[in-house]
């Protein structure tokens, strides 16, 4: 019997996880555009943009001028990536977030790839950048990233990710998530590792940042808030989750919010969302980026929309 949470936070990561790998570049005003739908869906939590130096994200270097143009919804927390402390400093200089991510990858061997720092410096980093954080009264979740499985590593023990978790816990951290970075993990392994972060840390905040490239999200999914996961984050339509990967890794995609919002109030876990509200939020976002909502409740609607198909048709069997 699965032992699930009455009441789950979503939080949206598409205008940063999304677009920072968007194939194309996605001009400022459709950003804005992008985010106060997301706005009026009733997100609590919306991941807007990225402080990272905009030659290595350069489809993200409108960090301020969206910052500034969006429509902000009372209740709901605008949220930017920091990679680092100088990240960190160019937040809260800015005056326009209300929470930082703060980012590590467990695997020391993506680590080198793709911040080009060793695991010590990039705690380091990450120390330095919640503490800028907190002098500057803005809220700090870390990100652990390549917790459960790396391209170049494999399967990641979980002591390993603990290792790192535990280092930031002594720092005073206590909000963090595991990110499936690739989605390749299974469901025992994430729930092991999420059950001994929650028991080893009383009071901790932790959450679990879905990937799904062979389809193993739902069910990770699932297996996180088994095991004590506060909240889970996706991708509205599916956009993007493209990250440094071997080149013959192929794409590697979010879990589409809207699917996760489906399967949570379906399954009686109060969202605090309108799945039919994020459905439309998820098509008006699809038409400003030009592109299908990759999602199964774009193709397949809700219960609601499937019995009020099939009202008052007669069904003929086979011969």
């Amino acid at each position: 019997m699965l032992n699930l949470p009455d009441k789950i936070r979503v939080v949206e990561v598409g205008p940063r996880d999304g677009l920072q790998s968007f194939a194309h570049w996605v001009e400022t005003d459709t950003k804005v555009a992008m985010i106060d739908a997301l706005s009026d869906a009733g997100f609590g939590t919306i991941e807007v943009t990225s402080f990272a130096r905009p030659s290595v994200v350069p489809m993200l270097k409108d960090a301020e001028l969206v910052l500034a143009r969006i429509r902000r919804r009372p209740g709901t927390l605008y949220r930017a990536l920091v990679p680092n402390a100088k990240g960190a400093e160019r937040a809260a200089a800015s005056a326009l977030v209300d929470e930082v991510l703060g980012l590590i990858t467990v695997s020391e061997s993506y680590l080198a790839h793709n911040q080009n720092m060793t695991l010590d410096r990039a705690i380091d980093e990450g120390v330095r950048a919640f503490e800028i954080a907190g002098r500057a009264g803005i809220g700090f979740t870390m990100a652990l990233g390549m917790a459960m499985w790396c391209p170049y590593e494999g399967r990641v023990p979980e002591e390993k990710a603990l290792a790192v978790l535990g280092r930031f816990w002594a720092a005073g951290l206590r909000r963090f998530y595991f990110a499936g970075s690739v989605g390749m993990e299974d469901p025992r392994h994430v729930h092991t590792l999420f059950r001994m972060a929650v028991e080893r840390h009383p009071g901790i905040e932790l959450g679990y940042h879905v990937h799904n490239v062979p389809g193993f999200g739902v069910a990770n999914l699932l297996a996180a808030l088994d095991a004590g996961a506060a909240f889970v984050e996706g991708s509205i339509c599916g956009v993007g989750g493209g990250i440094a990967m071997p080149e013959n890794m192929g794409a590697v995609g979010n879990l589409p919010t809207e699917d996760i919002v489906h399967l949570l109030n379906a399954s009686g876990i109060d969202t605090g969302l309108d799945t039919v509200r994020v459905l439309e939020c998820s098509r008006r976002v699809a038409a400003l980026l030009g592109m299908e909502p990759l999602s199964h409740l774009s193709r397949c609607g809700t219960r609601e929309e499937l019995l009020a198909r099939t009202a008052g048709r007669a069904f003929s069997h086979p011969h």
